[in-house]
């Protein structure tokens, strides 16, 4: 099962930056405001949600640092992405019912596409304006940080391939109709994808496709582009069958493979690979803890010890010049990453794998959640303190 390797040498182009702050709130006569007149410095862009697109659908901002706070004004969890084509600039995911979160960005001139709520809303519009006298972003030297994006890089396509690999085994078990043996592939498969999401997560239409939940679509689960990991899962966990099952997982191993040709050619820039740690936590954080992600196979566990291993890669690469920037940081998220793992532990089952999330009781929820914010609020950090914020 186990692809060539290659070495990739490629180095620079974006994943997912940091996110900050969560919050209940209403910004709907706010937004419309600052569509008309633009934000004023210090302030926060305000867009709503809704069922059928985002409010105001068009925006403008002077390039630089903004930051938006997104309500979501529908019924279900949704998410406000800052598309470049099929690219994610920016984005933020899961937003409960009624709650705010913000996201700040910093923004080049140019026109960008929005997109939320369900994936048949139409996108909206974002310009960017340029600065006369715009001040100009201080880079830190390259130099020290070639080695660590190079490591990264072949880090996340060695995942990649093994994900294509993985997800071949996984898909011929479904199309045979070995139900157990696919149920027993799903959480070892996806492990691949989560230790690398916020790479995985820059392809918009891929990501969607792949890791999508029904949520996002106007039929939920019924809903005929509902594709992916997740359709896979409903039907494995939720049906507990594999009928009807085998174009998704054909349609699966297809992106995939997708997937590992875009990655092959893709350059992570500093500020988004030191980003990418964070965001991996807090999304663990912010909402994979409530068992939402993986509401039918329980496999919430596995999900999140592959995304403390792949934030933990991308800090381990850094190690130098974390510590030569701030020690007492450094070693503060080497305790928080033991404590987190060492609670993952607990719950490790006797196959390697891990006791099933609705084992868990709300205690048990609780006291998970409290190191990874900690860890999440640490890793938050990192970016400034290496002068990429």
């Amino acid at each position: 099962m186990t692809a060539p390797r290659i070495n990739y040498l490629a180095v620079g182009a974006g994943m997912a930056a940091l996110i900050v702050a969560v919050g209940v709130g209403t910004y709907f006569f706010a937004a419309r405001r600052e569509a008309a007149e633009g934000p004023k410095p210090g302030d926060a862009v305000a867009v709503a949600v809704t069922a059928t697109a985002c409010d105001p659908n068009e925006l403008t901002v002077p390039e630089g640092r903004t930051t938006f706070a997104i309500t979501n004004k529908s019924s279900r969890a949704m998410e406000w992405e800052i598309l470049q084509g099929v690219m994610v600039v920016e984005e933020r995911e899961n937003i409960a019912p009624g709650f705010t979160q913000k996201l700040t960005a910093r923004l080049e001139p140019g026109e960008y596409e929005i997109a939320c709520g369900l994936l048949t809303n139409p996108r909206g519009k974002l310009r960017v304006t340029a600065l006369a006298n715009a001040p100009k972003q201080v880079k830190p030297s390259l130099v020290d940080l070639i080695g660590p994006l190079a490591e990264y890089k072949v880090y996340v396509s060695l995942e990649v391939d093994d994900l294509v690999d993985a997800t071949k085994e996984f898909a011929d078990a479904v199309k045979s109709g070995d139900l157990a043996r696919a149920q027993a592939l799903y959480a070892p498969t996806r492990q691949h994808y989560e230790r690398i999401e916020p790479v995985a997560e820059l392809f918009s239409d891929l990501d969607k496709a792949i890791d999508a939940r029904a949520d996002v679509y106007e039929k939920r689960e019924a809903d005929p582009g509902f594709t992916g990991f997740h359709r896979i899962e409903y039907g494995l966990f939720g049906a507990k069958s594999t009928d009807g099952l085998a174009p998704f997982a054909d349609k699966l191993l297809k992106d995939v493979a997708e997937l590992q040709g875009r990655i092959s050619t893709l350059a992570v820039p500093p500020e988004k690979m030191v980003g990418g740690a964070a965001v991996l936590m807090e999304e663990v954080a912010s909402s994979k803890i409530s068992g939402e992600e993986e509401r039918y196979s329980h496999t919430d566990l596995s999900d999140f010890q592959a995304n403390v291993d792949g934030a933990k890669k991308i800090t381990d690469l850094l190690v130098p010049l974390t510590t030569k920037a701030n020690a007492s940081l450094q070693k503060s998220i080497e305790e928080n990453f033991a404590a987190v793992n060492a609670i993952l532990a607990k719950y490790k089952a006797p196959d390697g794998g891990f006791k099933t999330y609705d084992a868990l009781t709300q205690e048990d929820r609780a006291a998970l959640q409290k190191p990874v914010t900690t860890l999440a609020e640490s890793l938050s950090t990192l970016r400034g303190t290496l002068g990429l914020d």
